[in-house]
């Protein structure tokens, strides 16, 4: 009796939605598309993770939301995350989250979280381009313009 084993399909879906091909050049570009996608209702209630899936021109593929979470933080599972990167066959990544509360500073579990999702990323060879916080109040604060990452 031969065994039995379940069968996992892998597939990507291009949905041609024209800022899906927009191209980020700078912090302010990547913050301007996330702010558009970002719903105003909640970004200053509770924290949210999402990853920018970018292709090897900088080209955004998508957007993936990762966790929600509660006012003061949220849980990163880097198995999903990286599950999206790699089913996506995505070359570039820009993480974000919100802080619901408006301050502009990096925390420490915040650079925890990036210089772990950077160590791995390494392993795939996928640039980790930059980690942008938004605020309630249309402002950012960028990882990368700010030499940290």
């Amino acid at each position: 009796m031969s065994a039995q084993v379940s069968e996992i399909k892998v597939s990507y879906h291009d949905s041609n939605v024209p800022l899906m091909h927009h191209k980020i050049t700078s912090s302010a570009d990547a913050a301007e598309v996330l702010f558009s996608h970002w719903d105003d209702g909640t970004i200053q209630l509770r924290e949210s993770f999402k990853i920018v899936l970018l292709n090897n021109s900088n080209g955004i593929k998508g957007i993936f939301e990762i966790s929600n979470g509660g006012i003061t933080g949220t849980l990163v599972d880097l198995r999903i995350l990286f599950a999206v990167i790699l089913k996506s066959l995505t070359v570039g990544i820009i993480l974000t989250h919100n802080h619901p509360s408006g301050q502009l500073k990096a925390s420490a579990s915040d650079k925890a979280i990036t210089r772990k999702i950077k160590k791995a990323a390494d392993l795939f060879d996928i640039k980790l381009l930059d980690h942008i916080i938004l605020a309630p109040n249309c402002s950012y604060y960028s990882f990368a313009d700010e030499g940290i990452l």
